[in-house]
């Protein structure tokens, strides 16, 4: 085991709640917030495992992140193997340069690899780094899947935007009401491995070679179909345009972020988790040199993504075919 993975072994008769969060260094110090921000309301009675799936990751990185853990709360890295999975993705995305692209980075689909690469968990969660947790995660590793593989919000940016709706019932073939955000995941791993999930997406990717709007999230919609219960507002709140009251976790989805802009709905609240990190001093940094020119580049990449979102819905007929699912 690595000296990078620390923290205290839970303890054989109690269940641990295994969380995973995807990264690069690009992302380490928004992860660590959200990290910060788990511990901080974590159950003092439980024990909770972050486990941290990364490619490039500098080594300052991993102590200042290996240096958050607390008694209840372990970390674990996993570094990304290029196997013939990881190859396939690899160069789908390096297809995905348009002005429309907004997800091409490969590390938008480490989430898709949970449920083969860790087959001691049955249950996990996967949360974007994007987010904020103001309640126990537990009580969401709590909720009951049922017959369902996975549970999710359905997503509000889609239900917003016409073209986002037209987008994923024309283009998709999935109801609009139907559509989640995969910025955070309850998951039933051992369904997903009994699905052999990773394959049916790859084996999507080379047949379709298809241009989306939000790639792993569509797949996932798309694979998982009538196989999702739906989550709650308060578990992947969005408060910018909409209500935050109840939430335990906040996602600052898309280009809204506390560490680029002043005036963030429930900012305050990513600068008070960031405080507790290493990573405090970066981030001040980031927003300080954050200009005028980037947000307006920021914004013109929504704007590409709701005009492909346009184009692509015009489709005659749905780009998969309609079995897709299982």
């Amino acid at each position: 085991m690595s000296i990078f993975n620390t923290g205290m072994n839970p303890f054989k008769k109690t269940k641990v709640v295994p969380v995973f969060v995807t990264i690069t260094s690009d992302y380490a110090k928004y992860a660590a917030a959200a990290i910060s921000s788990l511990m901080r309301h974590s159950n003092p009675k439980r024990h909770y495992r972050v486990i941290i799936m990364y490619d490039k990751l500098r080594l300052i990185d991993r102590w200042r992140l290996r240096n958050m853990v607390t008694r209840n709360v372990a970390i674990e890295f996993h570094k990304m193997k290029y196997n013939l999975y990881m190859q396939i993705i690899v160069r789908y995305c390096a297809k995905r340069t348009g002005s429309g692209d907004f997800f091409s980075n490969a590390v938008y689909y480490y989430r898709a690899f949970i449920a083969r690469l860790f087959p001691q968990y049955d249950k996990g969660i996967y949360i974007d780094s994007d987010t904020i947790l103001t309640g126990d995660i537990g009580e969401l590793y709590d909720i009951d899947l049922g017959e369902k593989v996975i549970a999710a919000r359905v997503d509000p940016k889609v239900a917003g935007v016409p073209e986002f709706v037209r987008y994923v019932e024309n283009a998709l073939g999935v109801p609009a009401k139907e559509y989640v955000n995969s910025g955070v995941l309850l998951m039933d791993l051992k369904k997903l491995r009994k699905l052999h999930y990773i394959t049916k997406m790859t084996d999507l990717i080379r047949e379709y070679d298809a241009d989306l709007v939000a790639p792993d999230q569509d797949y996932l919609n798309v694979i998982l179909k009538g196989q999702i219960k739906h989550l709650g507002r308060e578990w992947n709140c969005q408060p910018e345009g909409e209500s935050y009251r109840g939430a335990k976790l906040l996602h600052f989805n898309l280009s809204k972020k506390p560490w680029y802009h002043e005036d963030v709905t429930c900012g305050e609240l990513f600068w008070k988790a960031a405080k507790g990190t290493g990573f405090y001093g970066d981030l001040m940094r980031e927003k300080e040199s954050y200009t005028i020119d980037e947000a307006k580049e920021a914004q013109m990449k929504i704007e590409a993504l709701i005009k492909k979102a346009d184009e692509l819905s015009k489709m005659e007929k749905p780009i998969f075919d309609s079995g897709v699912s299982s």
